[in-house]
């Protein structure tokens, strides 16, 4: 498999609060990791920044507006655009930058260029609505990569599966009532942002929610991703697989309590893959989403990326 990782040095100057769990060292605790040996064939490449009509894709002008007053033209001033959503001066360049790394990995499946891509990139996006941020997100990242993929390159079906531990509210809202979009997300409920019941299903059947339980661990976490996300990919049979990769199920996450481990994510990599093989001539593209313990964002992305080399 040729797996290609799309990074940028500008992630790191998305700045956020003090103690706020969405930081850079994120991105720096994920780089130690790919230090690895085991990383050494992974093709790195420098996310460009998408253009700034890249976020109309998914969002109207308005919200992108709003979002772009929010920023400040102080190098050191954070203005807060809701609860826990922050900006700060080149926090749209970076959000632009993670959006186009994005596209540039569509561009890169969809091409033959490389089988598969992970896109180690912030702030995250899976919970900013069509006109809403939320939830540490400014913009919807994945939502974009999609409708990318169906506008520039003819693609019919698209499947979303998020794993982060919080439900993926933002891209539901967007692709709620789009048959040619597929969403499934397994998540801790109840837990912020409070949705994501499995009767939660859009008027096609196209959004797939496994909500899980405190404590849930392994097993539950293994058999809802086989019933429900599996069973719907294998349904829909989709044309290209992204993937909403939040870490935060981790056992060692301060923000949930599915307890999760490394080799969880490995699995569920594996079965992606498995699908994507059938359906898919092995199209994956993953973007970051969230994951706010150091060492288990470091180990499950680490072993995320290195099922993605291995296929």
């Amino acid at each position: 498999m040729t797996t290609r990782l799309y990074e940028n040095p500008l992630f790191l100057d998305h700045n956020t609060p003090e103690g706020h769990p969405e930081r850079a060292d994120r991105l720096r605790s994920l780089n130690i990791a790919l230090e690895h040996p085991n990383f050494a064939a992974l093709e790195r490449r420098q996310a460009p920044q998408a253009n700034e009509d890249a976020v109309m894709l998914a969002h109207p002008e308005e919200h992108f507006i709003a979002v772009m007053r929010q920023i400040p033209e102080e190098e050191d001033r954070i203005n807060q655009l809701e609860a826990d959503t922050y900006a700060s001066q080149k926090s749209l360049q970076c959000t632009l930058t993670a959006i186009g790394g994005a596209m540039a990995g569509v561009d890169d499946v969809m091409t033959g260029k490389a089988d598969n891509v992970f896109v180690a990139g912030r702030p995250p996006g899976h919970h900013a609505e069509k006109s809403k941020a939320m939830g540490f997100c400014l913009f919807n990242t994945v939502a974009i990569a999609a409708r990318h993929a169906q506008r520039m390159h003819g693609v019919e079906r698209v499947a979303i599966v998020d794993w982060d531990v919080h439900h993926g509210n933002g891209t539901q809202d967007i692709f709620w009532d789009d048959p040619s979009v597929l969403f499934c997300s397994t998540h801790q409920m109840p837990l912020y942002p409070w949705s994501g019941k499995k009767d939660e299903t859009g008027p096609h059947n196209t959004i797939v929610n496994a909500p899980l339980s405190e404590n849930s661990g392994s097993d539950h976490f293994r058999e809802a991703f086989k019933s429900r996300t599996l069973t719907a990919l294998n349904d829909f049979s989709p044309d290209l697989i992204l993937i909403s990769a939040g870490f935060d199920a981790h056992h060692r996450d301060p923000l949930a309590q599915i307890n999760l481990v490394g080799e969880d994510f490995d699995w569920a990599t594996g079965r992606l893959m498995e699908v994507a093989d059938r359906f898919a001539k092995n199209r994956v593209v993953s973007l970051l989403e969230g994951g706010y313990d150091l060492e288990g964002l470091a180990e499950s992305a680490g072993m995320h990326i290195s099922r993605l080399m291995k296929g």
